[in-house]
């Protein structure tokens, strides 16, 4: 194994093995358990399954013969957005919910320091980093579905940002001091 798709394959194992610690930790969740719920983490699983395949086999599609450029940019792309949504998570800790499990924890208070205090959706946003740099980092034209998650991450938001502003003291001043994605940006 090449040392970039090796480097690809440790962030995204690491990744899951904070995911999984961190979720262990928290208590477990109260969402009730519908055959939607069940759909969903069941393409999380499909697709965390098909990327950690695609870094072990060769280019899928190749954009480009000569991807020396790409592969450094999607690489940079790549580790920026892990290191965001890691950090995201960490910072966010027990306030966590899986995506599908959209609800309010008792004793659930805004997370506005660190990578918060720039930024709404840390993890949302280093996620799509981390999928485009991986797609460019292994030449794939499946950088395209990546790019084409966009919208239905940023539909999650909006949803999670509406219960939030509900139900959640502080949220509504938080959202007026800081951008969704993009810091000072968007």
């Amino acid at each position: 194994m090449d040392p970039l798709r090796f480097y690809l394959l440790a962030g995204l194992i690491a990744h899951k093995l904070v995911w999984e610690v961190m979720k262990r930790r928290t208590e477990a969740s109260t969402a009730s358990r519908s055959a939607g719920l069940t759909f969903v983490k069941m393409v999380k699983i499909a697709i965390l399954v098909g990327i950690l395949g695609q870094t072990l086999l060769p280019d899928i599609l190749p954009l480009a013969s000569d991807a020396f450029g790409l592969r450094v940019a999607g690489g940079f792309l790549y580790t920026a957005g892990l290191a965001l949504a890691l950090t995201g998570r960490i910072q966010l800790g027990d306030n966590w919910l899986d995506i599908e499990n959209a609800a309010i924890k008792r004793g659930q208070r805004v997370i506005c320091n660190g990578v918060y205090g720039y930024v709404r959706h840390p993890i949302y946003a280093g996620d799509m980093l981390l999928l485009v740099g991986l797609e460019l980092a292994l030449n794939s034209w499946l950088v395209i579905l990546a790019v084409l998650l966009m919208p239905v991450i940023f539909r999650q938001t909006i949803r999670e940002e509406h219960l939030l502003r509900n139900s959640l003291p502080g949220y509504a001043g938080y959202c007026e001091r800081t951008k969704r994605f993009i810091p000072f940006v968007a």
